[in-house]
């Protein structure tokens, strides 16, 4: 098993050994970690606030206690918002009036796993370098905890995720009125996680008829939490059985959104950022998008379109939010589902997705296969190698972009080579001890014959 530290926060599988995985004392170590790491950013400050909040899974409730008691042991005064989604946390993080904010979740991660995702007073998360700061803190021993007089509070605060869809609907662009309108049925699957209380209390909100799948917020994953097509053969079925004009789909933490044409096909993860980015950029007269360099070609072209300008990031929500603010983008996020819309929050954030979609859909009165067929047609292909200790990953990463060097090659994040019709894109993950490689082409056949193409070349570095 493992325990990775990265701009993705804390993340290892629950059990075995300390320092190699997620264990009670690993979150602990961090927890006190990162609320040293805020207070020493607040010594201006009498008193520090940070909320938490965790999505369902089975270790949830274990690690929030962990993490809730080490902060109130250091002096910091904790909201613990419960059952929560990760953009809901980045919320309320800001209105509250917080230092701070933590994410017990493991994203799109099984259930042995679990996390500690880390956020400033923004409701964003740190970056690299606030993040190198906090695991210096861990290795170190400058952490000290608070006398008896000087202990934190520990309050629950309820019905924040009803707080948090008040915001989404007061949004200039969620139309609301033609939701309504528009009578549509929709099958939801919430991979019995929070997405199975925020998405249908959302579509309640806006007039949707809701079928509920896998929405009992327990943490027993009923297949493998990552929305992609393989995994959703279920909600598919039930799609068309239940003749519903599309199917929603998040992970468990609600910051990735996929969706399924009435037809049971996928609309695919890449395409719900294209589609919300079509809206808003025909809305508010153009305007600039970004997403990362392992995102569709689709992005590009709809922004160009409407006469703006598309600009690619360093995978990472961290780089994405960075390249956005610099580029005064008004959309964007990652072809994984995740759509981050300035209008509402720098925050990856499935609610926001599902209101901007749904208004899109609405407005265009295409049935959702038609509006997925009138964009611009790119398949994609995402696989991944399992890393051992034995292998040099910048070694490999390295020898692909001297191979390829009279292609057009990025290597701000990886190695991205792209070709006139497809691209590559090889990484190591921030998430898994694995390389990803996500490949794009013009079919579904490229696409693939190109990712097993470059599998057998890195197979043949690695030997």
């Amino acid at each position: 098993m493992t325990l990775i530290k990265s701009i993705s926060g804390i993340r290892g599988t629950i059990g075995g050994g300390v320092g190699d995985n997620l264990t009670p004392i690993d979150a602990v170590k961090f927890a006190a970690a990162y609320g040293t790491f805020i207070k020493n950013k607040n010594r201006d400050k009498e008193k520090i606030t940070v909320v938490i909040g965790r999505d369902a899974r089975i270790s949830g409730k274990m690690i929030s206690n962990l993490v809730a008691n080490t902060l109130v042991g250091l002096g910091i005064n904790v909201l613990d918002l419960g059952l929560s989604t990760t953009p809901t946390v980045e919320v309320a993080v800001p209105i509250e009036k917080a230092q701070g904010g933590i994410i017990l979740t493991a994203s799109h991660n099984p259930k042995q796993w679990n996390a500690l995702k880390l956020l400033n007073e923004k409701g964003e998360f740190i970056d690299g370098a606030d993040g190198a700061e906090v695991l210096e803190i861990a290795e170190g021993s400058a952490m000290t905890f608070a006398d008896v007089d000087e202990l934190g509070s520990y309050k629950k605060k309820k019905n924040y995720i009803k707080k948090h869809i008040k915001q989404v609907l007061k949004l200039d662009l969620v139309d609301t009125k033609a939701i309504k309108k528009a009578k549509f049925k929709v099958v939801v699957d919430g991979v019995n996680s929070t997405g199975g209380i925020a998405i249908p209390m959302l579509l309640k909100e806006l007039g949707v008829k809701c079928v509920e799948l896998y929405c009992e917020p327990n943490g027993e994953f009923p297949h493998n939490p990552e929305p992609l097509k393989e995994h959703l053969t279920d909600i598919s079925e039930l799609v068309v059985k239940k003749k519903a004009d599309l199917g929603i789909v998040v992970d468990p933490d609600v910051d990735r959104l996929a969706l399924i044409s009435e037809d049971g096909s996928m609309f695919g993860e890449e395409y719900t950022l294209v589609a919300c980015a079509d809206y808003v950029l025909g809305k508010s007269n153009g305007g600039n998008t970004v997403s990362n360099l392992s995102s569709s070609r689709a992005l590009r072209d709809i922004t160009e379109k409407h006469g703006g300008t598309y600009t690619a990031s360093a995978v990472g929500e961290v780089n994405v939010v960075k390249m956005m603010k610099a580029t005064d983008t008004v959309i964007g996020g990652e072809g994984n589902g995740g759509i981050i819309y300035p209008a509402s929050h720098y925050g990856r954030d499935s609610l926001v997705g599902v209101a901007l979609f749904l208004s899109h859909l609405a407005n265009v009165k295409m049935s959702c296969k038609e509006l997925r067929d009138s964009y611009p047609s790119y398949f994609m292909s995402k696989n991944k190698i399992q890393l051992t200790p034995q292998i040099n990953v910048d070694e490999v990463l390295a020898t692909m972009a001297a191979t390829y060097e009279n292609e057009e090659v990025n290597t701000v994040d990886g190695v991205k080579i792209d070709f006139a019709n497809e691209w590559v894109h090889l990484r190591k993950s921030n998430t898994e001890p694995i390389i990803r490689i996500y490949t794009e082409a013009e079919s579904q056949e490229a696409a693939d014959a190109l990712a097993v193409r470059f599998i057998d070349e890195i197979q043949a570095v690695i030997a």
